[in-house]
């Protein structure tokens, strides 16, 4: 049996090591730009949620928020993910962040919550009290998900995201992943559920919180250690609640 030096691994613990000290340098969650949808909510009736375009507004905050992205990334490699709403590919567009449109990867588990089809925005409304009152996490909409739905499909996206991780050390142009930067445009209210799985937060300490604005962003850095916390943290509208030590430690 060959014996292993003390700078090799094995089996599930050297695949382990392996994908911790791979880990990108950060990672960028980008809300798409204002949409119609965000100042009309009668569009909801005859246009599908999916289909949604910015607005003229919504493509300058884009295109702001590209200006700041590529000033704080510096021109580093980079690997980009998207919703497949016509809103975040078009903020993809305007972000201008140098990555061929043809090598973003389109994922439709970061995709918005799915409220219904074409919506009747008096019932709408009334599910929206509803959700005040029974919590945004567990309230499901009819014909549509719960937060806790959303959930569970970042969740397994970051399964798989682990996974490519761990099997392409570089990308297409032979950059380390750990030299680069994941940057994933999608939807407010999955920012702040991609958060929550993976800091372990409370379902109290998210309802919490506030969605960035249109065209806002937040960074997941990696630390010394190999874990990752925010820049800043998400603004919180509750202050009733206190977030735990473990929480805290998120961002601090």
């Amino acid at each position: 049996m060959p014996v292993l030096g003390p700078h090799r691994r094995s089996g599930r613990r050297g695949r382990a090591l392996m994908s911790l000290t791979n880990r990108p340098r950060r990672i960028v969650l980008v809300r798409h730009g204002e949409s119609q949808g965000n100042v009309d909510d009668s569009i909801y009736e005859t246009v599908p949620d999916h289909a949604l375009t910015l607005t003229p507004k919504g493509v300058e905050q884009a295109t702001e928020a590209g200006r700041r992205l590529r000033a704080y990334l510096e021109q580093e490699p980079l690997t980009l993910y998207a919703s497949p709403y016509v809103r975040t590919r078009q903020t993809v567009e305007a972000l201008g962040l140098g990555v061929p449109i043809e090598d973003v990867r389109i994922e439709p588990r970061l995709r918005e919550q799915d409220w219904a089809n074409f919506q009747d925005p008096a019932d709408i409304a009334e599910q929206k009290r509803l959700r005040n009152e029974y919590g945004h996490f567990y309230y499901r909409f009819t014909h549509g998900e719960s937060g806790s739905d959303v959930y569970d499909r970042v969740s397994t996206f970051l399964e798989s995201l682990w996974r490519y991780i761990e099997a392409e050390p570089t990308d297409s142009g032979g950059h380390p992943m750990s030299d680069q930067s994941l940057v994933i445009v999608t939807h407010g209210l999955t920012m702040r559920l991609f958060c929550m799985r993976w800091f372990h937060w409370s379902v109290e300490f998210f309802e919490s919180l506030e969605n960035p604005v249109n065209g806002g962003h937040v960074v997941l850095t990696r630390q010394p250690d190999l874990k990752y916390q925010l820049e800043t943290p998400f603004v919180q509208w509750n202050q009733d609640y206190v977030p735990t030590d473990r929480e805290r430690s998120s961002w601090r």
